[in-house]
């Protein structure tokens, strides 16, 4: 079992660079020293609780880690509370978990695949028309139930995610896409409730994947707009986010978002990435 020192040791590791409060404060003193440290943090309020949040998640991992084995030797555990003690250990250590965790997932995958024959998944969801073309014509729906849903998990609420002043929520049967003058970000109801984190490098996957042979397509896909980047949803808790170079849209991009993107792909995309025995040919990850 991890002992009462131990953890002291590991925190300081962690947050031996984080702001601290002065001794003695107490109630709205307190409140307002850390809501000044939270604007001041490099990268403002939303950096300092990802980076805050970060470094909770690790303290578990290694606290989980020294009572299972992996760090029960006293040497192993020291290496370890030293590395993370500097960001760059901290993300050498974050990449080795995250990497080993990819490692027992496409293990875990590609066993369940030779145990049952593989299949193209169908779409997951599909989107009316109507709905579509009330996306290519940029007409919000605004938060419905699903976007209230997300809206009131915890780790949204402190993350601030949905606290942006300047978002347009569209909202379907499946999750809804919240539009800035910077980016769409996509979220995926059945996907935030398996938890999102495990899903983002399959999303990356299911992207590049998506302008082969779509299923049940005799079109081929059109490419996608000059100016329109895809990333990993992380830093807004989305699985899939496309971002705008330009910082504002055209008819050109917002067709292809809603008749192409939204009423094509995702469906797919978003199916193969929850499949857990649908594996991504290699060369894809190669790209």
């Amino acid at each position: 079992m991890a002992t009462d020192l131990d953890t002291v040791r590991v925190m300081r590791a962690l947050f031996n660079d984080m702001p601290r409060a002065p001794q003695g404060l107490e109630g709205t003193e307190l409140m307002a020293w850390i809501q000044n440290a939270m604007a001041d943090y490099e990268g403002g309020d939303l950096a300092y609780a990802v980076d805050h949040i970060t470094r909770s998640s690790m303290l578990d991992i290694v606290l989980h880690m020294r009572e299972t084995g992996a760090l029960r030797a006293d040497d192993a555990f020291d290496q370890v509370v030293q590395e993370i003690s500097t960001p760059e250990g901290r993300k050498a250590f974050m990449d080795r978990c995250i990497l080993a965790q990819y490692s027992v997932n496409a293990t875990d995958r590609l066993l369940r695949r030779a145990r049952s024959p593989w299949e193209e998944p169908a779409p997951l969801f599909s989107t009316p028309d109507g709905a579509i073309d009330r996306l290519v014509r940029g007409l919000p729906t605004g938060a419905g139930p699903l976007a209230a849903e997300f809206a009131s998990r915890d780790d949204v609420r402190r993350i601030g995610v949905m606290a942006q002043g300047d978002l347009s929520v569209h909202e379907f049967d499946w999750g809804f896409i919240t539009e800035s003058a910077g980016a769409w970000n996509f979220y995926i109801a059945e996907v935030w409730r398996a938890g999102t984190v495990g899903f983002f490098e399959r999303f990356l996957d299911a992207w590049k994947s998506a302008f082969g042979a779509v299923p049940s397509d005799t079109e081929p896909v059109p490419p996608v707009p000059p100016g329109l980047v895809v990333e990993d949803g992380i830093a807004s808790f989305s699985c899939l986010r496309l971002v705008r170079e330009s910082g504002h849209d055209s008819p050109t991009e917002r067709r292809w978002v809603g008749e192409v993107f939204v009423a094509r792909l995702l469906p797919l995309m978003a199916a193969r990435a929850l499949t857990e025995n649908y594996v991504f040919p290699l060369h894809w990850h190669a790209e």
